[in-house]
């Protein structure tokens, strides 16, 4: 391939990396993927997104299960966790999107390289070139007059501790070999209440430490005081404003210590422990060096179209600094790339109208700005609340816990941000999302038709709430 001079050539096969490729493709440039994994998919398809929510779907069902008999379903009293079975369902469901995956490649006709791609320095003639290191220990070089960074993202690790089969990581939780009687998680953002969500309701005793004074603390303070309200409602262990934490491996598992809010020492045995403490950027070796980037605490600065210091050089995914790690951010950002380079229509990402969403029981969802922030920016804030208790399809489901928060600007009625916990609240976010995206006010989404009885229609009261006028409450 030395010869062949590629339009585009994205280093990382990850959601953001994919998209990228693909939509450059649909535009009709030549394009080439690099990935150093042995498949297609980066962390979100092999470690992180997808296994976790089919775990979380048969934690699900595992929970339904438990009262089968209240829901008219007799002679399943004694379910029996298969969790051998449980793992061969997970890597089933990800070796079908990798398989899906490689169609894609080949169907949009991209040139796909397995191995670590590296810049070697700035453009020549216009020129990128993409030094990979094979799987099979060879080098190869890949041309390209655009060259798009995806690499990813990594685990974060507490200080002196490596992961193994008792200290977990989100990698190595999604492959042992039986399901804990015992947890600790050391974090509560979505991965460690995800995680801690999966095996409380397999059984297990979970127990979630969390340094911050509140969990999911990157959602609305309202959202995190129902998350634990619920958590403890299942018997999930929560400590906040923890510090000190140490983890000391003994014959049966691990032994965590940690100095609690009030300052006294306290201590917890367990099988596992999972290190839930973030995610950093995945940008060691690719060559920065030999360029005008200047990483920051490891991650890439871009401006507003994803581009680099370096001309010619995009980053996107979860090496940017300032986006969120969220695999929906990076599609994001690899489509607007791809325009961008295509000479296409596109669009900036607003950071404000990125979901977030957290597939705990009950589930959360977000879009925009939390209450204090709201007021932070000196808006004259008007909040509106409405309780799934009031929702006859929450009811219907036996999830009528939580609620969907607005947040808007009183004086012209914009929605500045919405914010759900309860029945799938990771999907009826969409709708939140649209409405932020197009500028609608809370008047207009009043008047807006819901389709009933659907969890949907909980955001039509919700709207309507802001205004004192919600009707099932």
């Amino acid at each position: 391939m030395a010869d062949t001079v590629f339009d585009v050539v994205v280093l990382g096969g990850g959601p953001a990396g994919y998209t990228c490729g693909i939509r450059a493709a649909q535009y009709g440039l030549k394009v080439a993927l690099v990935d150093a994994n042995d498949r297609l998919g980066g962390t979100c398809l092999l470690w992180g997104c997808i296994p976790t929510k089919a775990m979380l779907f048969s934690a699900e069902l595992w929970d339904h299960l438990k009262h089968a008999e209240r829901y008219g379903i007799d002679g399943v009293s004694a379910p029996k966790l298969n969790w051998k079975n449980l793992l061969a369902r997970k890597d089933a469901v990800i070796a079908q999107h990798v398989k899906g995956l490689d169609f894609l490649m080949k169907k949009n006709k991209i040139t796909t390289f397995k191995g670590f791609g590296k810049l070697t320095g700035p453009a020549k003639d216009g020129v990128h070139t993409i030094e990979v290191k094979l799987a099979d220990g060879k080098t190869d070089t890949v041309k390209a007059k655009k060259v798009v960074l995806a690499t990813g993202s990594d685990a974060r690790v507490l200080p002196g501790y490596k992961p193994d089969d008792t200290i977990l990581t989100n990698y190595e939780i999604l492959k042992i070999a039986d399901a804990p009687k015992s947890l600790i998680v050391i974090g509560s953002g979505a991965v460690g209440v995800e995680f801690a969500s999966i095996f409380k309701s397999f059984g297990a005793e979970v127990t979630v430490l969390e340094v911050l004074p509140r969990v999911v603390p990157v959602e609305d303070e309202d959202v995190s005081k129902e998350l634990l309200r619920q958590f403890k409602k299942r018997g999930i262990d929560v400590n906040l404003s923890i510090k000190d934490t140490k983890i000391e491996k003994t014959k049966s598992g691990v032994t965590v210590s940690w100095t609690d809010s009030s300052g006294k020492p306290q201590t917890k045995q367990a099988e596992k422990v999972l290190m839930a403490v973030g995610r950093a950027p995945r940008t060691e070796g690719i060559g920065l060096e030999a360029t005008n980037i200047k990483p920051e605490r490891n991650f890439v600065m871009t401006n507003e179209w994803m581009e680099t210091t370096e001309p010619g050089v995009y980053a996107i995914g979860d090496i940017v600094g300032g986006m969120p790690q969220l695999a929906h951010t990076g599609m994001m950002a690899g489509m607007v790339v791809a325009a961008r380079i295509a000479g296409k229509y596109a669009k900036p990402i607003h950071r404000g109208r990125i979901p977030g969403c957290t597939y705990t029981e009950p589930q959360i969802g977000s879009v925009g700005l939390t209450e204090a922030q709201a007021k932070e920016k000196g808006y004259n804030v008007k909040v509106g609340k409405f309780p799934f208790v009031g929702n006859s399809k929450a009811t219907i489901l036996d999830a009528h816990d939580g609620f969907v928060k607005v947040v808007s600007d009183a004086k012209y009625g914009e929605i500045l941000g919405v914010h759900i916990i309860g029945p799938y609240a990771t999907e009826i976010i969409a709708e939140a999302v649209t409405a932020i995206q197009l500028e609608a006010t809370v008047e207009e989404m009043m008047f807006t038709i819901h389709a009933h009885p659907t969890v949907a229609e909980s955001l039509s009261d919700a709207f309507a709430s802001v205004e004192g006028k919600a009707i099932n409450v």
